[in-house]
């Protein structure tokens, strides 16, 4: 899987990144597109894994002080376990750890949450909680020792 990143938003990566989560989180998810698209997307960087020249998976990462914080994490439908969601949070974390980052924290729908403890990740003494109608659990996953 060919990874590559941006901050431009009028970038092809960006748009890919973009019509991957429309489908995983508006279509599949029936999250408002509304939230979907939201006041951070000109803060963040933009991560999308290709495979065969088609986008498969997206995050993107904000700055979050001495953290980044890990949002819309999504693989499309058809490219589902085959491992490219681990993939490309080990290329975010390697870009966090480059970066000086101390830690990577993200919310993640309760059904997941096994996925990111796979990576590493820990839950939060933090309740789940609801955004846009999904359960949550907050995470983190320290980069230093």
């Amino acid at each position: 899987m060919q990874v590559k990143q941006t901050q431009d938003l009028k970038s092809v990566i960006y748009q890919a990144s973009l019509a991957i989560r429309k489908a995983v989180f508006v279509v599949e998810q029936h999250v408002p597109a509304e939230l979907e698209v939201d006041e951070f997307e000109d803060q963040a960087i933009y991560f999308v894994g290709y495979v065969d020249d088609q986008a498969v998976v997206t995050l993107r990462l904000i700055e979050a002080g001495s953290d980044y914080h890990v949002q819309r994490v999504a693989v499309s439908r058809p490219a589902r376990r085959h491992g490219y969601g681990h993939q490309l949070m080990r290329a975010a974390e390697a870009f966090a750890r480059q970066s000086g980052k101390k830690a990577l924290t993200l919310n993640a729908q309760l059904s997941a949450v096994a996925f990111y403890n796979q990576l590493g990740f820990q839950a939060t003494d933090k309740p789940p909680f609801l955004d846009a109608g999904i359960n949550h659990q907050e995470m983190v996953k320290k980069l230093t020792a």
